[in-house]
């Protein structure tokens, strides 16, 4: 016992430490963003804001401006350069160059950038949300939800576990090997390029920022052309951590633009993430042939909602209702196909109505409204065709939410929540992505029905199963062809930022987040080398040196058995021929030398 306590005095001593240690705060230092000319100014004078209107039924691809606006108001925001390839070109060779600096930079380095980041963000959450709520026209708490918990979760989880997935690490060397050291090394690839979407502005624009600069990469990041006046804002900060840091002006490049400036991007950069819609990814896979460079693509997805008969209904129904609205429906993880079991069916429907019923949608910073608008011009009319074509096949609408009061020219921009019933595969609400606020319930009998429906889509990003036994829900979502998985919850894989994100089939490949989005920035470098070096060193073996000796392949023979054979007394015997040719090879018969000495003479004469 005497010999214990002065460990557990030690380990308890460590402990207080540790958490004196804690109670210090990080010296990390503020930085200033310039946000002036961004605030909504809500005396602004009438003359000075007017609504805009896009031109409908045409792109914008050939324009030479990015023109941006509120969805939720229609009011005008400003405009941004449509880069040109040439452009684009050019702010990649300036990230390469800030790269081959950055490559040398320390983790401490890194980490000082990424806690300037997070404090930045917690001192000025509401100015962010505001401005991811002005471009988009998600509510406060969509954008609280999906901006900033799940940035800061990220940002949290590099500080603590980074540094550790991005260092050496050691594997096994195997039986042939037994004298190397075999290591994974993970360098840098260079210049990341990231096409990203508009649903969560600034979290697709921090979520690989965060991961390429952190492994010592620079990155460029095309904005959505729905979305770049938030972006362009949110640069702002993070070239602001940059310069506190002593990084490189160009480490992080924001670039703006239509089709042809993503088509520039991919075909300059060391790698390309892509967040969008699966026609756009094949288009960038295609691209990305030419230089053959490594692509993830997060393509969106159909999820199911899949809630068995011994769920507690009045606890998911809640779960259900945010996991088709938040963000008004536009989010690539969110709920859109939902199976419930018969027997709880009347009950999980009635639920859900009476919740969808009391959700109001409106301008989300003119009021205090539950929902938001529709970011895309022209989608509420296609959601509203989805709708339409399930009402043909037999569906019905149970639950509606309200409205609030928008602008006339704002209208188009919203589309109320939806609960639908009698629905079945026939319908594309079943089998396209919706990317909306609708909510869609079919019956289910057994698990195995379940299951069938579930993965009856050409999507596969995620799913979450609802049961009272949690052994019955992992067994139902195991055999679900999907990405992530949620057990009695919805979309908390992706909270939990040490797990890899990203699906399957029209969902895309590759995964960011995690592990493994982490080492995905990184070129994955395979290196062995002698253990006891320079003691024991490799040799090609005597038999098998050139010119291979007659018995050569009796060696391998042997060799292979002596290291893999499938019992210790075949694999001896094995040994003890290896070590009997070796020694025959080392010391050849006196009557072998004679005759090689013969034959050398007579080739002499000759």
């Amino acid at each position: 016992m005497a010999f214990w306590w002065p460990l557990i005095v030690l380990a308890f001593a460590y402990a207080i430490c540790r958490f004196l240690f804690m109670l210090i705060p990080p010296n990390v230092p503020s930085i200033e963003v310039d946000a002036s000319d961004v605030m909504d100014d809500r005396n602004q004078i009438q003359e000075n804001s007017f609504i805009y209107i896009p031109p409908r039924g045409r792109a914008q691809q050939s324009d030479t401006k990015v023109q941006c606006y509120e969805p939720a108001t229609m009011k005008y925001l400003g405009y941004f350069p449509a880069l040109t390839p040439d452009e684009v070109r050019d702010r990649v060779a300036q990230a390469r160059k800030a790269q081959k600096t950055w490559e040398k930079s320390s983790f401490k380095q890194r980490r000082q950038f990424l806690r300037i980041l997070l404090k930045y963000i917690i001192e000025h959450q509401e100015l962010i949300c505001e401005i991811s709520s002005r471009d988009t026209g998600k509510t406060m708490i969509d954008a609280s939800l999906g901006e900033i918990m799940t940035t800061c979760e990220k940002i949290t989880w590099l500080l603590s576990e980074g540094e550790r997935w991005l260092k050496p690490e050691y594997r096994s060397s195997g039986r042939a090997m037994l004298h190397k050291r075999s290591r994974v090394e993970f360098h840098p690839l260079g210049v990341i390029g990231a096409i990203v979407s508009w649903n969560y502005p600034f979290h697709n624009i921090f979520n690989p920022m965060l991961a390429a600069v952190f492994s010592g990469n620079s990155i460029v990041i095309k904005v959505s052309e729905h979305a770049s006046w938030s972006g362009c804002f949110y640069f702002r900060i993070i070239q602001s951590a940059l310069a506190a840091v002593g990084a490189p002006e160009n480490l992080v490049e924001i670039i703006t633009g239509f089709g042809e400036t993503g088509e520039a991007l991919v075909s300059s950069v060391d790698k390309i993430i892509f967040v969008g819609s699966p026609g756009v990814g094949k288009m960038i896979m295609r691209n990305a042939s030419e230089t053959l460079i490594p692509v993830t693509l997060e393509l969106g997805g159909k999820d199911s909602f899949i809630v068995c008969e011994d769920a507690d209904v009045d606890h998911v129904a809640q779960i259900a209702v945010r996991g088709v609205l938040q963000s008004s429906g536009q989010n690539c993880a969110g709920a859109e196909r939902f199976y419930v079991h018969k027997d709880i069916y009347s009950s999980f429907v009635s639920q859900v109505a009476k919740i969808v019923k009391s959700v109001a949608a409106g301008p989300p910073l003119a009021g205090r409204y539950d929902m938001g608008a529709i970011c895309l011009q022209e989608h509420s009319e296609r959601l509203q065709n989805l709708v339409n074509d399930a009402l043909d096949k037999g569906a019905e609408i149970i639950a509606r939410g309200s409205f609030g009061h928008i602008g006339e020219g704002a209208v188009d921009q919203f589309f109320p929540p939806t609960v639908l019933v009698n629905v079945n595969h026939s319908m594309k609400l079943m089998q396209e992505e919706a990317f909306g606020p609708i909510m869609p319930i079919m019956k289910f009998s057994t698990d195995e029905e379940a299951v069938k429906l579930a993965n009856d889509s050409k999507y596969g990003l995620g799913c979450a199963v609802f049961s009272g036994s949690q052994r019955r829900a992992r067994e139902i979502s195991s055999q679900i062809r999907c990405g992530v998985v949620a057990i009695n919850d919805f979309a908390s894989t992706y909270m939990c930022q040490s797990l890899p994100f990203g699906g399957v089939k029209d969902s895309g490949f590759g995964r960011f987040a995690g592990v493994e989005g982490l080492r995905a920035c990184c070129l994955v470098k395979a290196v062995a080398e002698d253990r006891f070096w320079p003691y024991i060193k490799t040799k090609i073996p005597k038999p098998i040196q050139y010119p291979i000796s007659e018995n050569a392949f009796e060696f391998q023979e042997s060799l292979v058995e002596a290291l893999y054979g499938m019992n210790i007394w075949d694999r001896l015997r094995a040994l003890m021929n290896v070590l009997k040719i070796v020694s025959e090879q080392q010391n050849p018969p006196n009557n072998t030398t004679t005759t090689n000495n013969n034959n050398n003479s007579r080739r002499r004469n000759d």
